[in-house]
């Protein structure tokens, strides 16, 4: 019975990864050359976790990652500089705030 429980417990939790994982905006694929798009492993730049981490609590939080994908820079990071929306003209307004929504809610 326990086996069965744990089981359970395993795949719903596989379940709520998978999922929240899937949820990275389609237009974000570019992002992957420089970001861990799931963790908070640095790669080029910062892992996005670690950047919801870091606006964790700041309601502008989303504006403010939105504002920094569109103008690019440093960012306090101690990384390279990340070329305005990151290097792909294509990406839209809503676009970047799709992806800036994404971020600021991964903790």
């Amino acid at each position: 019975m326990k086996s069965i429980i744990v089981s359970l417990a395993v795949a719903a939790g596989l379940m709520v990864a998978g999922s929240a994982m899937a949820a990275a905006p389609a237009s974000a694929k570019g992002c992957k050359a420089c970001h861990s798009i799931d963790s908070d492993k640095k790669v080029v730049g910062p892992g996005w976790v670690a950047v919801g981490k870091k606006y964790a609590g700041d309601k502008d939080g989303a504006s403010k990652i939105a504002a920094n994908i569109t103008k690019g820079g440093k960012f306090d990071w101690k990384f390279g500089m990340m070329p305005p929306k990151g290097g792909n003209a294509k990406l839209s307004d809503a676009d970047i705030k799709e992806i800036a929504t994404y971020i600021a809610g991964l903790k």
